[in-house]
């Protein structure tokens, strides 16, 4: 046998061997030999719908256990609302698991969007939202700058009463924020931490001058505050 001819018959075996297991792979044959007939799903969700899940992941399954793309299916689950993060696996014989981490709203972002505890935004179509969720804005790169600072005029203001129910980031830098009672506070872009502090030590002597709630005080100033009482703006 010459060599040309060796070479061809190795080539032949080779390809009759590898075949069916390229086949089995792609879903070519197999998916009804090795059916995937169980999915499993973890059952402490509290917002995503399983059944959602289920209709997700099904057109995968139909591939069989060797066929099933794991990671399409993943990405089919991960775009589903409150989806934080999925992991789809398979078991053998016959079982597809998937494990999904719901998102745990913290704050409402901008318009239509939410902001987990783990620091990302997503959106809140089809999300009933949680009452009493603060709202924090800003560009979505400086995320973790806002939740921080809103942090600490958490800290700042709780002793005198008040929660913060708003802190905004604009596109020039400048920091606005509203306090639990309504009074709005432009703080600027400059000694934003400083400014907020300053205020907070004498919100109290400031509401003991005057009757009326304070609805608006603006920190961009060297010694002072400008301040706009409620019966003013009524004005």
């Amino acid at each position: 046998m010459s060599a040309l001819a060796r070479i061809l018959a190795w080539a032949l075996a080779v390809a009759l061997i590898a075949l069916p297991v390229v086949a089995v792979l792609q879903g070519w044959i197999g998916a009804e030999r090795w059916p995937l007939r169980t999915l499993r799903i973890n059952d402490n969700l509290q917002q995503v719908d399983p059944a959602a899940v289920r209709e997700a992941v099904l057109p995968y399954a139909r591939q069989g256990f060797f066929a099933v793309r794991l990671d399409e299916a993943r990405e089919a689950v991960s775009v589903l609302p409150w989806v934080e993060q999925a992991e789809v696996g398979k078991r053998w014989p016959d079982v597809l698991e998937v494990r999904v981490r719901e998102h745990r709203p913290f704050a409402r972002w901008g318009e239509g969007q939410l902001l987990s505890q783990q620091g990302r935004v997503f959106p809140a179509d089809g999300v009933d939202v949680p009452p009493g969720l603060p709202l924090l804005h800003g560009p979505e790169a400086r995320v973790g700058d806002v939740v921080e600072l809103y942090q600490e005029a958490r800290e700042l203001f709780a002793p005198l009463g008040y929660g913060v129910r708003a802190l905004l980031l604009d596109s020039r830098g400048s920091w606005a924020m509203v306090l639990s009672n309504g009074t709005e506070v432009v703080i600027g872009s400059h000694q934003v931490r400083t400014r907020m502090a300053r205020f907070a030590r004498l919100l109290p002597q400031l509401l003991a001058q005057r009757p009326h709630p304070l609805a608006r005080a603006d920190l961009r100033y060297t010694n002072g505050f400008a301040l706009t009482w409620a019966e003013e703006r009524t004005a």
